[in-house]
């Protein structure tokens, strides 16, 4: 079954979707950790974590190990342009599918001028595949539309969750910017994983916009030059997808409202020892 998510008005997204709401209780941060070898390290207990908030430290009021599920969403471009790197893409991706665990959530979303969703969240990766394999190529490029609805769908889902994008262009049809996009992953605790294709790869400020994207969210972002480097791509992705942490916290009850809050995450008697999460977020 396919579903069709129509595109969200300007004047409903100003109005509907504010960057943290007073029902969100909890900052949710998911974090990855790796040695001085760059090897990720996963047996680390809720004490080792500091959680700094501007700063100051705050207690972590929940938190999950590298081993609880994961949702992950896919959001792949499906444009016009997409003709000729639409076999990559469903290797690369399948070969994503084929690493994850049993009880991971994945869902397909397609994007051009509008957001489709050939799969809804499940644990059949089979279903998953099957959904790549139907992706056809035409229309213009949402692409920042497309991040907006898929953040807000992947908030319903509870614990780790990441979106891994694909795009091989530029942004031609969206009615929001990079940074609407980017702040309402940001309220959503999503790490968003970028993987630029093809004409992506020249375009300077798409790539800045992407490597934003990604830095703010604490995902990464990646330009993969050749059909060979999409493989290894989602293989990077997939490892990283597999050890990360979740944490979550009170904002502190005098943060002000409309301010930049920076988040920072320690590990406590290791000073080797590499984390990323997203950067910070604003209360409201």
């Amino acid at each position: 079954m396919r579903f069709r998510l129509a595109l969200p008005l300007v004047a409903a997204v100003a109005i509907a979707q504010p960057i943290f709401t007073s029902r969100v209780r909890l900052v949710e941060v998911s974090a990855s950790v790796k040695d001085s070898h760059s090897r990720p390290v996963d047996d680390l207990p809720q004490e080792r974590f500091v959680v700094l908030d501007n700063g100051v430290p705050q207690p972590i009021a929940s938190f999950e190990s590298v081993s609880a599920d994961l949702t992950c969403a896919l959001l792949l471009d499906t444009t016009a342009s997409m003709k000729d790197a639409l076999g990559t893409m469903r290797n690369g991706v399948t070969g994503l599918l084929d690493e994850m665990r049993p009880a991971d959530t994945v869902a397909v979303f397609t994007f051009s001028t509008q957001v489709d969703k050939p799969q809804d969240f499940t644990q059949d990766k089979e279903a998953a595949r099957r959904a790549v394999m139907r992706t056809r190529a035409s229309g213009a490029t949402a692409l920042f539309d497309a991040i907006a609805q898929v953040v807000d769908e992947t908030s319903q889902r509870s614990g780790k969750k990441a979106i891994v994008l694909f795009t091989d262009g530029a942004d031609n049809s969206s009615r929001l910017i990079a940074e609407s996009a980017w702040k309402r992953a940001l309220t959503a605790g999503i790490r968003i994983y970028a993987v630029a294709e093809g004409d992506a790869v020249r375009e300077n400020k798409l790539l800045e916009q992407l490597q934003t994207i990604a830095d703010k969210t604490g995902g990464r972002c990646y330009k993969a030059s050749s059909p060979k480097e999409v493989g290894k791509v989602f293989a990077d992705i997939q490892t990283e997808l597999k050890h990360l942490y979740l944490l979550a916290y009170k904002p502190p009850a005098d943060a002000d409202e409309k301010k930049w809050r920076t988040i920072q995450i320690q590990i406590t008697g290791a000073k080797d020892y590499t984390v990323r999460g997203k950067q910070g977020y604003f209360p409201n």
